[in-house]
């Protein structure tokens, strides 16, 4: 029988109404279980909470929590409710929060005890009301149970903010037929079933966490293994003990594994899994054979963004057919290559810009209708603004970037909000950002730095000062003291060409 569920609220309603008692989400810290008749619950707790603050669906609803009951609870309580759900990253400073929670217009936000000072203060800056809503990871203890009006499938559900290349976030609007789509294309793909579990330790305020980690399982009725955070140490016990059946992850997160021991030399069980998938950053190839040579899991690599809800390319569930280096095929959307001087499409094997097209592409960039157009074509397609070719099988192979964005982890850092940092030292005339190589993050951070003439200053000083400004995350882990940057005829700095000058010796800041 075909699935009727158009939203959300649909998906949870019938598994809390079918399944009650089926996990939904195992909590490791606290060892603790959401079930799906807990999570409607959880739901409509949820509801009663803001309507007691005076907030209507529709209204956003942000979160700014470790993984966990409580940010899921957030996450897919608030969609239930037809509110909008909006993660703020634990990982923002605070003229990025501050921004974001104005832009939205967020009337609360649920935060983790530690961050409540910081949110309160910020809360007080923008001067609307925000109410900061403290709560514990573990357990988000809610209102009275209340029931909302009916929620539509073309209703936000989720605001995502991403960085640009100018520093300024944009906001995604993705819709519950955004959301329910991509569940099912990630549900088809990978052949998932009730039985099926994931261990994901990819942040919720991630759409990657989000979308692939938590909304798909949702769709297929499965469970999710939800630590707070990735650990090495403690990341096969949890496969051992709670034996899911697929992982997802980023590259970071392999290497690290990697660099690891092998689990099986410890009695350790990891045979339920049937196989692991990569998101977020492209996978070294060296890196992808050494992990299923090491552990005998295979990868399936994938690629996606905040805008297409995560999935847009992956490669086959059968092994044989997936192919080392390439994110695989178009899935669950269409895509093409063009030229992106005159818009022509260009055959198999000819490198262009990545254009998709399907139900899965957000509905647009909140209050922002210029970049909107010209991200969105009047016939659907999307420039993603990456740069591949499609081989004779329609497999994708990225091999650039239009823009400037450096991707760290599987985090969106814009360049110019580096370079504003080190532009505050009184030693830096100019400063220029731009990602690196690293096999660790899959990208690091290199700034290249102007001084001023008679203001001496050390890479070690600037390393210090960027610490300070952007914290460990963000700063350069390569700082470089260069006598000008390469620029443009209209004097716009060329990030790219300040790779083409790296030297092997470049100083290595450890952070």
């Amino acid at each position: 029988m075909p699935d009727a569920a158009t939203t959300i609220r649909d998906i949870i309603d019938r598994h809390a109404r079918e399944r009650p008692q089926a996990p939904f989400i195992l909590a490791p810290e606290p060892d603790r279980v959401l079930t799906y008749g807990g999570l409607r619950e959880l739901a409509r707790g949820l509801a009663g909470e803001l309507a007691a603050h005076g907030i209507a669906p529709g209204e956003v609803v942000s979160y700014m929590l470790p993984n966990g009951i409580a940010a899921a609870g957030v996450l897919l309580g608030a969609m239930h409710g037809g509110y909008v759900a909006s993660p703020v990253s634990l990982l923002a400073q605070d003229a990025l929060i501050e921004h974001t929670l104005a832009h939205s217009r967020t009337r609360i936000v649920f935060v983790a005890p530690e961050f409540a000072p910081r949110l309160a203060s910020i809360a007080a800056k923008i001067g609307s009301g925000v109410v900061v809503r403290v709560s514990s990871p573990d357990d988000l203890a809610v209102g009275a149970l209340r029931d909302t009006r009916a929620v539509t499938a073309d209703a936000p559900a989720l605001l995502m903010y991403t960085s640009g290349t100018t520093g300024r976030p944009k906001g995604a609007v993705l819709s519950h037929a955004n959301l329910v789509h991509a569940g099912r294309a990630v549900t088809a793909a990978h052949a998932l079933t009730p039985e099926d579990r994931v261990l994901s330790s990819l942040p919720l305020y991630h759409v990657n966490g989000q979308c692939i980690g938590t909304i798909s399982p949702l769709v297929a009725g499965g469970s999710v293994v939800m630590p707070h955070r990735f650990s090495a140490s403690q990341w096969w016990g949890w496969v051992e003990r709670y034996r899911p059946t697929w992982l997802n992850v980023v590259p970071t997160i392999i290497a690290y594994l990697l660099n690891g021991p092998d689990p099986r030399e410890r009695g350790l069980a990891i045979d339920r899994v049937r196989f692991c998938r990569s998101a977020s950053a492209p996978l070294p190839p060296d890196l992808h054979r050494a992990f299923e040579r090491k552990f005998g899991i295979g990868i399936i690599e994938t690629f996606g963004m905040t805008e297409t809800n995560a999935p847009c390319f992956t490669n086959p569930l059968d092994p044989a057919r997936r192919k080392v280096g390439s994110p695989g095929p178009a899935y669950g959307n269409e895509a093409k290559i063009i030229d992106a001087a005159s818009g022509t499409t260009l055959p198999p094997g000819v490198a262009g810009e990545i254009m998709v097209r399907g139900d899965n592409l957000m509905t647009g960039y909140y209050k922002d209708p210029e970049t909107t157009a010209r991200t969105l074509e009047p016939d659907g397609w999307m420039h993603t603004g990456d740069l591949g070719y499609l081989d004779e099988d329609g497999f994708l192979f990225v091999t650039g970037r239009i823009k400037e964005l450096i991707i760290k982890g599987g985090e969106n850092i814009a360049p110019r909000e580096i370079d504003e940092a080190l532009l505050k030292h009184p030693a830096v005339l100019e400063a220029a950002a731009v990602g690196i190589p690293d096999p660790h993050y899959g990208q690091e951070i290199m700034a290249c730095v102007v001084l001023k003439a008679g203001h001496p200053c050390t890479e070690a000083e600037l390393a210090e000062f960027s610490r300070r400004e952007l914290g460990k995350y963000k700063a350069p882990k390569v700082i470089r003291v260069v006598e000008n940057l390469p620029k443009g005829p209209s004097g716009k700095v060329q990030r790219l060409k300040l790779l083409e000058s790296l030297p092997a010796t470049s100083t290595l800041l450890s952070q």
